[in-house]
């Protein structure tokens, strides 16, 4: 599928979304928020349902969080533009409560069309309810900042998925931050290992208490030049390109544990 082809996908996607009426949430809404990005990309973000400043705009992630998760994007010299950021549920919950299994059942075919549109090679689970799709049973607690290879079900599966807090725990458990950054270090070599796992077929790490550590890798896009982290992370592109096979390398894995490991939030 070619770039336009995967953009026309998605905006197909998007129109159905903004008239969807399968489940309550649309009675309560302002606006759907579909999502938005990158149709080359090769990193989707799910996050778990937008708040009230995305259901005033459709768009994903604008207020305090999606700040926070723009931060965690440049740390690592990539851009909002250049992934795909949207929701497992596209309205919001009203009063920022948690999605319930029929509201997050009723918008599964639309992520599975998302996914299957854009085929990433990474899937970046922001919070545990976009976890609990890619990596059902998980606790967020204890696989945070670490990859394994989505679930079939998922509608990526030919994916690996990595775990990451919600940015809006951050906002409620200030320490989380410094573990949000920490996490975020390891998605540039995530990417690597996604890589060079279509590359030449072989499996990911089975195990979800593992992390992966920035590898060396080719340039490969305008994060080489953007990013403000020194090292191999700024050498890593989200957006796929003819060299993104001929950049992975084999990652370095190790065991991490931190003091957060107990929280169950987000």
């Amino acid at each position: 599928m070619t770039e336009a082809e995967r953009q026309s996908a998605l905006d197909a996607i998007g129109a159905e979304v903004a008239s969807c009426t399968r489940c309550r949430l649309h009675e309560t809404r302002t606006k759907a928020v579909p999502g938005e990005g990158s149709a080359a990309t090769e990193v989707v973000f799910v996050g778990e349902g937008p708040g009230v400043n995305e259901d005033r705009s459709g768009r994903p992630f604008v207020g305090q969080a999606g700040t926070l998760l723009t931060e965690l994007l440049g740390s690592v010299g990539w851009t909002r533009e250049e992934v795909f950021i949207t929701n497992v549920v596209k309205c919001r919950p009203p009063g920022n409560r948690d999605p319930e299994a029929d509201e997050i059942a009723a918008c599964a075919p639309f992520l599975s069309r998302q996914l299957a549109a854009l085929d990433p090679a990474l899937v970046v689970t922001l919070g545990r309810f976009s976890m609990a799709r890619f990596n059902p049973g998980a606790r967020i607690g204890q696989v945070h900042g670490t990859f394994q290879p989505a679930d079939p079900a998922s509608g990526a599966p030919d994916s690996l998925a990595f775990a990451m807090y919600h940015p809006a725990a951050a906002l409620h458990q200030g320490q989380l931050k410094t573990t949000l950054f920490r996490d975020m270090e390891s998605v540039p070599a995530a990417l690597l290992q996604a890589r060079e796992r279509r590359n030449s077929g072989s499996s990911a790490p089975q195990r979800a208490d593992i992390a992966a550590q920035p590898g060396p890798a080719a340039a490969t896009g305008p994060a080489a030049q953007a990013s403000p982290v020194e090292g191999p992370a700024d050498e890593v592109s989200p957006v796929a390109t003819s060299e993104s096979a001929a950049a992975a390398q084999s990652i370095e894995l190790t065991p991490q544990t931190d003091p957060t490991d107990q929280l169950t939030l987000f």
